[in-house]
């Protein structure tokens, strides 16, 4: 059995993301947090330690898609 953990975010960009999802594979905002972070480590783990610019360039995308606010 797999132990989850609660990982906050404000509630009109969950709202966001709930509208984002809809008619995609993601079932809810945790499926699509889950998908990110997994993405974001995978890619870490892969290329070593992630640099400030990578981190930048992921966090830009994630702004462009409207996932965070910048």
């Amino acid at each position: 059995m797999t132990d989850y953990t609660t990982v906050s975010i404000p509630k009109d960009l969950a709202e966001r993301v709930e509208t984002t999802i809809e008619g995609t594979s993601f079932s809810s905002t945790s499926d699509l947090v889950r998908f990110l972070l997994r993405s974001i480590v995978i890619q870490h783990q892969r290329e070593g330690k992630l640099t400030e610019a990578q981190f930048e360039d992921i966090a830009e995308q994630l702004a462009d898609l409207g996932y965070l606010d910048r």
